[in-house]
């Protein structure tokens, strides 16, 4: 199946125009790993395959029944601290949360479709230092969810993965911990007894952190007869496997939970990790930036600031179109085959749904990125060089003040939500962005709102009901969908660069007029 058809622009690349014609920012082609401000909530990210009791070893972390840690299939559940306990459940298409009751026989509401997180707040110490998310299982992640993933493990700063002792590692879980490895990402790995407990032992001798109890790989044979330990030996040959694969998690922690000892140390290295982490977030984020107050007088000849703007703005704007216009045509091949050899028309809502929320973080990203070398290019060139964070910044407030009196930037602010129907209704209003969230992220200092893009809950309706059910229907239905996804983002994309360029020109003529920035 050819991408042509879905796409309507061609291959991304500068535009054609004259030899000065500004290049925009390089833009990032997929989801990373997530960077952590130095306002980011310190967090932990529990992964895991199906079948390792992670369920379990969270509720043992909190001391709670496992039972209030139950989320729909494809949520993920967050966990904060708070007197007192409450749940509460973030759905695509709704500006307010729905209420969970708090306790073990609580059932969730009757939603249209799977809410993208739960929040659950307990009065538990350990979440005082630090936010719990639970997520997907691996083997439903899919390269959406890894992205997705990956971005939320960066921003919260660590990540305990959950083995069980007869599992393996799968290649897709050894590319998902070898792209944490190379970010200062924090990995923490448990391994639990399997079916048949640890190597068909009820063995219970005590073990302490395996990266320090278990002897590394090829440091020599175990001792013959009844010394061998089954929990020591299940966990380094995990060990074993991982390194062999990924060596830059040698200095990663495990932990053989078999009893509740061990679970303390468990908490006590995260609860560790937690405060050292603080520290260094905190330290990152200097009380004053430079340039902040400064007085910054207009260079003696800006040239021909204005023009540029205009250019490099339309040029930023094309190619980050060009560049979603090919990730929904990737995106559209890996759904076909999907409904055809995979989950089928059932389990399409969810799978386009994943693939939207990895596309909304690309673009977020990108429009980001570029916002910010475009700002940096025109105040350098009004200003006559390069200027420091603090001026930036203060550019940067002067456009929010500016964008406030605006209609069309305030129209920014919104979900685009893919319907029952294939197309994409809008929604705006507060908390509505904030519903689209897996795990949420500080309040943005960036410019611009971020891109949102979901399914709404007709289409879940829609598409598990029995008489829809034919595989060539939903092939149709994702690539109508998926078309007006890309008529719809490429305004959107258009739109937010016109009202950058609008009120960066206006911040910046005032200083011109003036000869100093006035913000």
């Amino acid at each position: 199946m050819k991408p042509g058809p879905l796409s309507s622009v061609g291959v991304p690349g500068d535009l054609p125009g004259p030899g000065d014609m500004p290049r925009c920012t390089p833009l990032p082609t997929r989801v990373g790993v997530g960077t952590p401000g130095p306002d980011e909530p310190l967090g932990v990210v529990a992964v895991g395959p199906d079948g390792a009791g992670r369920r379990a070893v969270l509720a043992t972390l909190l001391d709670v029944d496992p039972a209030l840690l139950a989320v729909p299939d494809g949520s993920w559940l967050v966990m904060r601290h708070a007197a007192t306990s409450t749940r509460a459940a973030y759905v695509p298409g709704y500006r307010q949360p729905h209420a969970y009751g708090a306790d073990r026989t609580a059932a969730g509401p009757a939603l249209a479709r799977p809410p993208r997180r739960v929040e659950l707040h307990l009065p538990d110490p350990p979440l005082r230092h630090f936010t719990l998310v639970d997520t997907a299982d691996t083997g439903a992640l899919g390269p959406a969810g890894v992205r997705v993933l990956l971005d939320a493990a960066g921003r919260a700063g660590a990540m305990l993965f959950v083995i069980a002792a007869d599992q393996a590692f799968t290649a897709a879980e050894l590319n998902l911990l070898a792209e944490v490895a190379r970010t200062d990402v924090a990995v923490f790995f448990a391994v639990t007894p399997g079916s048949a407990g640890w190597a068909g032992s009820d063995s219970t001798a005590p073990t302490e952190d395996a990266g320090a109890s278990v002897p590394p790989s090829g440091a020599g044979s175990p001792s013959p007869g009844p010394t061998v330990d089954p929990v020591a030996v299940a966990v380094e040959a995990h060990r074993a496997a991982l390194l062999s694969a990924v060596p830059g998690l040698a200095g990663a922690r495990w932990f053989a939970l078999h009893d509740g000892d061990v679970a303390a140390d468990v908490r006590r290295a995260l609860v560790g990790w937690a405060a050292d982490e603080g520290l260094r977030r905190a330290s990152s984020d200097p009380p004053v930036l430079p340039g902040e107050h400064a007085r910054v007088p207009v260079a003696a000849d800006p040239g021909d600031w204005s023009e540029r703007l205009d250019r490099q703005s339309r040029t930023c704007a094309q190619r980050i179109r060009q560049h979603l216009a090919l990730e929904l045509a990737n995106i559209h091949l890996r759904v076909v085959q999907e409904i055809v050899f995979g989950v089928g028309c059932a389990g399409l809502p969810q799978l386009l749904d994943r693939e939207m929320e990895a596309l909304s973080l690309l673009a977020t990203a990108q429009c980001d990125r570029a916002v910010r070398g475009i700002v940096d290019d025109a105040v350098a060139r009004v200003f006559g060089a390069p200027l420091p964070e603090g001026v930036h910044r203060r550019v940067t407030q002067a456009m929010r003040w500016g964008m406030t009196e605006d209609r069309t930037a305030r129209e920014l602010d919104r979900v685009l939500l893919v319907t029952s129907t294939a197309g994409v209704a809008g929604l705006t209003g507060d908390g509505a962005i904030d519903a689209l969230a897996g795990y949420p992220r500080a309040a943005r200092v960036e410019l611009l709102p971020p891109v949102a893009v979901a399914l709404s809950g007709g289409c879940w309706q829609h598409w598990r009901s029995p008489g829809n059910d034919n595989p060539n229907d939903a092939r149709a239905w994702a690539q109508r969908a998926l078309r007006e996804v890309e008529l719809e983002l490429s305004r959107e994309i258009s739109r937010r660069f016109e009202v950058v360029r609008l009120s960066l020109g206006a911040v910046l003529s005032d200083a011109v007029d003036h000869g100093i920035l006035l913000a």
